[in-house]
């Protein structure tokens, strides 16, 4: 195997996208209800956010990925997408300059690269190359990934892998009960059915209370996605999973190769925008089946 620092960009060419969640005509009904309330909240055409709120709005996976998170009650449905319209509007989580965040992935605690088995992006996370001190821009910087994580998911997809990897990592290093709960609170809140599968790896016994402080912070539904050591190679295709965990994937980190490459195929502007012809996200490289007319990529697992 020969060492390489190109990022998986794209899933395996074998790759199919699944599970497909078909929504019955009552279900399309209430998806066309809660984009009518949420449209009827949308900042005026005179705001410089209102076309990045728009943008969100508009992706197909917005409006159903709601209404499953509030199990179909339209209220619970509505209050959510209010409160995640409200926390874009002062967060602006899609314009986030790259340079604001970039010090934070130098040492590659945070790196996306490569898909699963079912065309999930992989957010790998190794609390051990912590390098900057607690501040709301640790926080940013993690918010700036999920971002370029739902840049990169292929049509059909709509959620993503996070891989916590603890080798090395320390109590010093180790995040905060505090910030942990903070991340929750935004991955829960307002990227409601995006997380796939969490995976824990190398977890070592005295970061063990660690989990036990988060835990009645995790609702059921990630606390359902959580594994704990599992065999990776039955999710992750070996032609992307990294030679450490067991795969045939010799990515080398290279800190200034690994950002340019993301940003790059992101389309990312300087000002946190996007490039002429990537307001919509990335280009395309393969060739994947749409989704069903009136469905979406389920979040079962």
């Amino acid at each position: 195997m020969v060492k390489t620092t190109a990022v998986h960009l794209f899933p395996d060419p074998s790759t199919v996208i699944k599970p497909i969640h078909v929504y019955s005509d009552e279900q399309t009904a209430q998806i066309e209800e809660l984009r009518q309330y949420a449209h009827s909240l949308v900042l005026p055409e005179s705001d410089p956010y209102y076309k990045w709120e728009l943008r969100w709005l508009n992706k197909p996976d917005t409006m159903p990925r709601y209404m499953r998170a509030a199990k179909w009650k339209m209220n619970d449905a509505q209050k959510r997408i209010k409160g995640t319209l409200e926390w874009r509007r002062e967060f602006k989580p899609d314009l986030i300059p790259p340079d604001e965040v970039k010090v934070e992935s130098e040492t590659g605690k945070i790196i996306l690269n490569g898909f699963d088995k079912d065309g999930r992006p992989i957010i790998y996370m190794r609390p051990g190359r912590e390098n900057t001190v607690t501040s709301p821009r640790q926080l940013r910087h993690l918010v700036w990934w999920l971002e370029r994580a739902k840049d990169m998911m292929p049509p059909g997809q709509e959620t993503l892998v996070i891989m916590v990897d603890y080798k090395t990592a320390t109590l010093r290093t180790n995040p905060s009960i505090s910030t942990a709960i903070k991340v929750l609170g935004i991955l829960q809140q307002h990227y409601v059915e995006t997380l796939g599968r969490a995976i824990v790896i190398n977890l070592p016994m005295i970061l063990n209370f660690f989990y036990k402080g988060i835990t009645p912070f995790l609702d059921p539904v990630t606390r359902d996605k959580m594994r704990f050591n599992p065999d990776v190679t039955e999710l992750i295709p070996r032609s992307h999973l990294d030679s450490e965990f067991g795969g045939d994937y010799e990515y080398e980190f290279d800190h200034e190769l690994h950002w340019k490459q993301v940003v790059d195929h992101c389309g990312i502007a300087s000002d946190g925008t996007r490039l002429p012809a990537y307001f919509d996200g990335p280009k395309p490289a393969i060739s994947t089946l749409p989704p069903p007319e009136n469905g979406v990529v389920s979040t079962t697992v």
